[in-house]
């Protein structure tokens, strides 16, 4: 029931949003400047507002099956875990999930990577799947792994992969839309409704989908980081504010031994050094604001 709603706000707000769009493009005469060139408008918005929907919860329902495949992430199976190291993992994102207030366990994976990554993904906190690597043993202890644990748990329970891929589907559609009219109005005229031949504006169409959608990663990214911060704080409640700032800390550790070949991120976190104007586009904040929020911050914010 908290996706249905969750979805059906996101629904109403885009169509309010879309409806405003339209009465702005009205009054200002912009929709009989659009007609008399040939663009049906409000067929324009339905059509991007369902694609861009479309694809991200295509994406959304698919994150699962490709976060295995791409990670290659073995299922432990939590009858018959194996080894010592996976039972443990299993009980404790179980005993985490639990504590939470989730219903429905998640699985539970590891897959082979030296890097200390985790992440978590899934359509819902239903059908959820909580990933770690093998590197995440040799860099943390099991309290900071723990901790580590409760943010990816904090993930699913906030429901942020639906919030995030609604999101997304907003930004897509907006993006389309004014892809679409910028490109039909640089290449149409009251004496010219050919617009300069198809490649043309297909290129061109294109070009400002990438400029659009670089300015609509912000809005995203601005979430993003806000979430991760909601995440930190998650971990501190589930296992504490102590083994959650440790667990940063082992991260931030990592990130600056040298190595062969430099990780842009690391996975479980997306730990970036990225602040000023690059910052916009992170989808994790820096480090140290993590740290300095999670110390001085309530954990039930």
């Amino acid at each position: 029931m908290i996706w249905f709603r969750r979805i059906s706000l996101f629904l109403i707000t885009n169509i309010l949003v879309m409806l405003t769009i339209g009465v702005i493009v009205h009054v200002f005469g912009f929709d009989r400047f659009l007609d008399q060139r040939g663009l049906n408008y409000p067929s324009l918005m339905v059509f991007c507002l369902i694609w861009g929907f479309g694809g991200a919860f295509v994406s959304l329902l698919l994150s699962r099956w490709m976060a295995k495949k791409a990670m290659g992430v073995q299922v432990i199976d939590p009858e018959n875990p194996g080894g010592t190291e996976e039972r443990w993992l299993v009980q404790t994102v179980h005993q985490l999930a639990q504590k939470s207030g989730l219903e429905t366990m998640p699985e539970v994976g590891i897959y082979e990577s030296p890097d200390p990554n985790a992440f978590a993904t899934g359509p819902d906190r239903h059908s959820a799947l909580v990933a770690v690597s093998t590197g995440l043993f040799n860099a943390m202890e099991k309290n900071e792994i723990e901790a580590v644990l409760g943010h990816e748990i904090t993930h699913i329970t906030n429901g942020d992969m639906v919030t995030l891929t609604l999101l997304q589907g907003v930004i897509n559609a907006f993006v389309m839309f004014l892809a679409y009219v910028v490109t039909f109005i640089l290449t149409r005229s009251n004496d010219d409704r050919r617009g300069g031949g198809f490649m043309a504006q297909y290129f061109m169409r294109m070009m400002f989908q990438m400029v659009f959608g670089m300015i609509g990663m912000i809005i995203v990214m601005a979430f993003s980081r806000w979430r991760e911060y909601r995440a930190d704080a998650g971990g501190g409640r589930l296992s504490s504010r102590q083994n959650m700032a440790k667990a940063l800390r082992s991260l931030g550790k990592y990130m600056d031994q040298p190595k062969p070949t430099e990780p842009k991120a690391i996975a479980a976190f997306k730990i970036s050094s990225r602040d000023g104007m690059l910052g916009l586009w992170a989808s994790h904040p820096p480090l140290e604001k993590r740290i300095a929020r999670l110390e001085s911050a309530s954990l039930n914010d």
